[in-house]
């Protein structure tokens, strides 16, 4: 079986994602339906799915698959509460993201 990371990002990196699962941690800005908006350094567009129970104003942490628009299809959407330290969690994506090759990898060569 092919490991696959699961990498955490923000709205800023969307387009370099599409068709792959990420991890987005953001601020629920509006719900409409079957949609939530956050804000993760950026606009995201979240389809939840039937278990997803996100309230406006409290942070969530969405898994999902990045979509061609540029919207995600969320897989599993958690509720974190309003007491979300958000510049920490950017941080904890620029990290990664400056260091690919210890957080990201893609399964051809194993896990670096």
């Amino acid at each position: 079986m092919e490991s696959v990371s699961t990498p955490r990002i923000s709205a800023s990196l969307m387009d370099s994602y599409v068709g792959r699962n990420v991890i987005i941690v953001g601020k629920v800005l509006q719900l409409r339906g079957d949609t939530a908006f956050l804000e993760a350094d950026g606009q995201v567009q979240a389809q939840l799915n039937r278990d997803s129970h996100l309230m406006v104003g409290n942070g969530a942490q969405i898994i999902g698959k990045v979509n061609p628009d540029l919207s995600i299809k969320v897989l599993n959407a958690t509720d974190l509460g309003n007491n979300v330290d958000f510049q920490l969690s950017q941080n904890v994506v620029d990290v990664t993201h400056q260091f690919k090759d210890i957080f990201i990898y893609s399964g051809q060569a194993g896990m670096n």
